[in-house]
């Protein structure tokens, strides 16, 4: 079976989620990009609009409840470490409800609010690219 983002270029998204001028971010404990910092995403699912992949996959990764999203852009992340490529949908949320916690500690590590000006590092690519976005 072909894999998204490994046997073809995959489809993802990802959420910057600010809360009082501070971006949260999970560490990642899978591929690609294992133990970098990231706004939450992943992959659409087939037949599923990417705003709404966003806010699932958000919501699963956070226990937040989201409120709307706005679009931000598109990036493209080739990561020959990992030997992956994915095409992501860029959105941000700045209405949500609730305290983040690790609902999903098989994937992620930890959990954090963090000031624009004091990421932590390593940042994910993906990260990396939403930055220019919020400023």
């Amino acid at each position: 079976m072909a894999l998204p983002g490994i046997d073809f270029p995959g489809l993802g998204v990802g959420l910057a989620i600010l809360r009082d001028g501070k971006l949260l971010l999970c560490k990642r404990m899978k591929a690609p990009e294992v133990g970098h910092w990231n706004i939450v995403g992943g992959k659409v699912d087939h037949g599923e609009p990417a705003a709404e992949a966003a806010r699932r996959e958000a919501e699963e990764e956070t226990g937040l409840t989201i409120g709307p999203i706005s679009y931000l852009g598109m990036t493209e992340q080739i990561i020959p470490a990992d030997g992956q490529h994915w095409v992501s949908l860029l959105y941000k949320a700045v209405e949500t409800e609730g305290e983040p916690q690790l609902t999903e500690p098989d994937k992620l590590s930890a959990i954090g609010w963090f000031e624009l000006d004091a990421l932590p590092e390593p940042l994910s690519v993906f990260t990396r690219a939403v930055i220019p976005y919020l400023r």
